[in-house]
């Protein structure tokens, strides 16, 4: 990130009841200090992840979720 720690930048995500309760609950457990800050330690781990397959052609947003499998699970790499 770069020396000027201003986020310019808003990203809306809609999460079902039992995925926000997830999200809470690792937030808690990492005590960080908003969901927005859960939010950007998973993106950093999920981005520097490895082994995951690119997502099948005609996926939908909707086919992912924070709680249940995501179409690419699973698949041959």
């Amino acid at each position: 990130m770069s020396q000027d720690n201003t986020r310019g930048e808003r990203l809306q995500i809609m999460l079902a009841p039992e995925e926000l309760q997830v999200l809470d609950d690792f937030r808690f457990r990492q005590r960080m200090p908003s969901r927005a800050a859960a939010v950007r330690e998973l993106l950093k781990r999920g981005l520097s992840a490895e082994g995951f397959a690119t997502a099948a052609f005609g996926t939908k947003s909707s086919d992912y979720g924070v709680i249940s499998k995501t179409p690419t699970e699973g698949a041959d790499a």
